[in-house]
C-alpha cells in the first residue's frame, strides 16, 4: 500500500519545509497534552484516528474511505480523562517504523516520503509526531530533520513512575479480558505497557521484573540519564517539564514562541498528582531526583 501511495501522490516537484516537531517522551510525562495543545493551531499535520487502518497510504485512505461522523468525545482506555473523537491526533506513526526499521537501507528518504504524504494529504506544510516510541530514536530524527525541534517532557519521578505502573497493571488486566485490545496494540506498536511491554533500557538492570514498581522507576532513571547526555550535544532538543508547563502560564506562551505559533490557544495544562502508596528503593529514588533536577536546569524553561 505505501509504494502505491508513493507512486500515486508523490510528485518530483513536491516539496516541504524541515520544520516540524516531533514530541517524545517517556510515556505518561504529558506527550498527549502537549501534542493536543500543538494541534489546535492548525498549523500541523498529524496522523489521526481517521487514518486508521491505512495509515501507510493516508491519501489512498482519505479517496476511498466513506465520509467521515467524527461523532461525540469519549475517554480513551487509558481512563485518565483524555477524551479523543475520530479526528484527534494520535501516536500511529510507530507503524510505519514497525514496517520499516531505522538501520535499514534508504530509510531516511522512505520516512521523508512518508512524511510528505501526511503532509499533502492534509495540505500543510509542517508535520506533527508523538510518538513514545521515538525516544529510542531520537539521534535518527535529529538527523533526519536538522531543522525541526524535538520537545522531550519530563515529570517528577516518582509521580511518572505511579503512572506508568499503574498503567502496566491496568492493560495487563484489560487485555487479558479482551485479546483484541491486546491485537490492536500490537498492530500500532503501542508498547510502552502491557502484556507486549518492551523495556526501553532491558540490560543490567537491577529491577527486571516489570510487575514490581522499582522496575518503572529504575526504567524513569536510565531513560532521562541517557536524555541528559544526548541532549548536551542537540540544540534542537527541548527538555520540558510537565510541572512547570501546568503551573506556569508563560512556559506554554514560550513553547509557542519556540514552534512560531503566533495564535491565542486556549488549552487547559491541568497537573495530576497521587497520593505514593508504593515501597520504592530509596537510594534509587535519589538518583532520580539528582536526575530531575539536572532536567529542571537544563529545560527549556529553566
Amino acid at each position: 500500500m505505501f509504494d502505491i501511495e508513493q507512486s500515486v501522490f508523490l510528485k518530483k516537484e513536491d516539496s516541504f519545509d524541515d520544520n516540524h516537531v516531533f514530541v517524545a517522551g517517556l510515556a505518561r510525562s504529558g506527550t498527549t497534552m502537549l501534542l493536543n495543545a500543538i494541534y489546535q493551531s492548525d498549523q500541523f499535520a498529524s496522523l489521526t484516528y481517521d487514518d486508521m487502518p491505512f495509515i501507510l497510504a493516508p491519501n489512498f485512505w482519505a479517496k476511498i474511505s466513506p465520509t467521515k461522523v467524527h461523532g461525540e468525545p469519549q475517554e480513551r482506555i487509558h481512563g485518565d480523562g483524555v477524551t479523543v473523537t475520530t479526528n484527534s491526533p494520535e501516536a500511529f506513526e510507530e507503524v510505519f517504523w514497525k514496517t520499516f526499521s531505522d538501520d535499514s537501507k534508504n530509510c531516511r528518504e522512505t520516512f521523508i516520503n512518508f512524511v510528505s504524504l501526511i503532509l499533502k494529504k492534509n495540505h500543510k506544510t509542517r508535520y506533527l509526531s508523538k510518538n513514545n516510541q521515538n525516544i529510542r530514536r531520537l539521534k535518527v530524527l535529529s538527523e533526519y530533520f536538522p531543522q525541526s525541534k524535538i520537545l522531550i517532557p519530563f515529570r517528577d519521578p516518582i509521580q511518572q513512575t505511579l503512572s506508568l505502573f499503574s498503567q502496566h497493571k491496568r492493560f495487563v488486566k484489560e487485555q487479558n479480558e479482551d485479546t483484541f485490545i491486546q491485537d490492536y496494540m500490537g498492530w500500532i506498536g503501542h508498547s510502552e505497557f502491557g502484556l507486549d511491554y518492551k523495556m526501553i533500557h532491558p540490560f543490567n538492570l537491577k529491577y527486571p521484573n516489570e510487575m514490581q514498581f522499582n522496575h518503572w522507576l529504575e526504567q524513569w532513571y536510565l531513560t532521562y540519564r541517557s536524555i541528559l547526555e544526548l541532549s548536551a550535544t542537540k540544540k534542537e532538543f527541548c527538555l520540558i517539564g510537565y510541572e512547570s508547563l501546568c503551573i506556569n502560564p508563560n512556559v506554554w506562551v514560550e513553547v509557542k514562541k519556540l514552534l512560531g505559533i503566533d495564535q491565542e490557544i486556549q488549552f487547559s495544562f491541568k497537573e495530576t498528582k497521587n497520593i505514593i502508596d508504593q515501597e520504592f528503593d530509596n537510594n534509587l529514588y535519589d538518583e532520580c531526583c539528582g536526575t530531575y533536577e539536572s532536567l529542571i536546569t537544563e529545560s527549556f524553561w529553566a
